[in-house]
């Protein structure tokens, strides 16, 4: 079942580390910007919870529980496509498909 998680936030991508003074490496705060937003409840009740623990973006739909890897020498030195692929890997690793459509991001479980 396809269901709309939450609208992207547009104010991440003023947080990308060439806006910012961020030094990390992986763009830690367009990466917070981005995946707050994604702390919600399912119109079914389900808790979907994104956290960024260091390298690692932990995606949670229910009892559902993936992580994924931000990895910058593999994947890109791009936050935006480093997270995605973490995002991917994660949702891959909780058995759920996350899509990205019209500036929103769609869940599927």
């Amino acid at each position: 079942m396809k269901t709309k998680l939450c609208d992207i936030n547009p104010a991440a991508i003023e947080k990308l580390p060439e806006f910012t003074g961020d030094k990390s490496g992986i763009g830690v705060h367009y990466i917070d910007a981005y995946l707050k937003p994604m702390n919600t409840k399912l119109e079914d009740g389900t808790p979907v919870k994104c956290k960024r623990r260091g390298l690692k973006v932990v995606l949670s739909a229910g009892a559902r529980k993936g992580e994924g890897l931000m990895r910058r020498l593999a994947v890109s030195k791009d936050p935006v496509v480093m997270l995605d692929a973490a995002l991917r890997e994660a949702a891959t690793a909780a058995g759920i498909e996350l899509s990205v459509e019209d500036n929103a991001i769609f869940i599927t479980h």
